[in-house]
């Protein structure tokens, strides 16, 4: 546009303005978009996945819309990422921001600052502890999370076992899978939730937890691990410890590993609950495409989770992905 006013200087004052006015009516959408995206770095399982799918949006969507220009940013800690995010604004020019904060509290006042000087922001998964810092927020269904695996076990079981459960890290997503979970349970008096503890979503706790309970219970007829990291820790201390009482564990997020399992008929990982890091593909899709356009996203958006099992197991299986 700048480059138009300066060719049609020659013009009366009266058309400049009148010019100007045209422009201010359509706003956002006659500019380029500047999106930059600052995620969390690849340390594990899901955060791999959520860098890959980051990295899948910048290259599909900068090649379908020649204005828009994707900048990706991930930091190995809050301080780090507070950082990136300053010099996103002052640097890099964004004008719209996908953030997948590394932490919720210390995140808050770095993304205002960012709001404040007319960022557009989407905060996906972890929310901040200040709404009125974001524009729009984009989340897998945690509820669903707690309550599709609960409904299967429980239907699995045919009402009646004995479970043993891991829990995340604590966490409010972590209470609402779990409260989720427990709820669905106390419809079935006949099935023991024998335990449930931390085990932080890493596969080495995870391994511990369930050496502890393969140790203090005899008898155990299924696991709800609720991650898919957790799962791998849990299927070896099963395999070490040679149980055979085991019917079923259940992980959860719909990792390529966990889906390749159904798809192959293990005889433990029979189902699983989709909580995919492609979520921040389809965050960053839905701000671009609604930036482009001048639009805005609702103030929630949640991506649903489905129950994973052999019908559907290939809809869900992302082979090039490292989650």
């Amino acid at each position: 546009m700048k480059k138009l006013f300066r060719a049609l200087g020659a013009l009366t004052l009266a058309a400049s303005a009148f010019a100007a006015a045209s422009s201010a009516s359509s706003a956002f959408a006659a500019d380029k978009v500047v999106l930059g995206v600052a995620i969390p770095t690849a340390t594990h399982g899901f955060t791999g996945g959520i860098v890959w799918w980051a990295n899948e949006a910048k290259k599909e969507l900068e090649k379908a819309h020649p204005d828009l220009k994707i900048i990706v940013k991930t930091a190995a800690g809050a301080p780090e990422q507070a950082n990136q995010l300053q010099d996103l604004v002052t640097v890099n020019k964004i004008n719209a921001l996908v953030i997948f904060p590394f932490e919720s509290a210390s995140l808050t006042q770095p993304v205002m600052q960012a709001k404040k000087k007319g960022v557009y922001v989407t905060v996906v998964d972890r929310g901040l502890t200040d709404t009125s810092a974001q524009d729009a927020y984009v989340a897998g269904d945690n509820t669903a999370f707690g309550k599709l695996p609960a409904e299967y076990l429980a239907k699995s079981l045919n009402g009646k076992g004995d479970i043993v459960a891991l829990r995340g890290i604590p966490t409010t997503l972590d209470n609402e899978r779990w409260a989720a979970f427990e709820g669905v349970m106390k419809q079935h008096p006949d099935i023991k939730i024998l335990d449930a503890k931390y085990a932080n979503w890493n596969r080495d706790d995870a391994f511990k937890v369930m050496q502890d309970y393969l140790t203090r219970f005899k008898h155990i007829d299924a696991v709800w691990a609720a991650d898919d990291d957790m799962m791998i820790g849990v299927l070896k201390a099963i395999d070490q410890a040679h149980r055979t009482d085991i019917k079923e564990v259940f992980g959860g997020a719909g990792s390529k590993e966990a889906v390749k399992r159904i798809m192959d008929g293990d005889k433990l990982v029979k189902a699983d609950v989709s909580y995919s890091p492609k979520f921040i593909y389809d965050a960053i899709k839905l701000t671009a495409e609604a930036r482009l356009k001048g639009d805005k996203l609702p103030p929630t958006t949640i991506i649903p989770s489905v129950l994973i099992t052999k019908d559907n197991a290939k809809q869900f299986y992302y082979p090039n992905s490292p989650f």
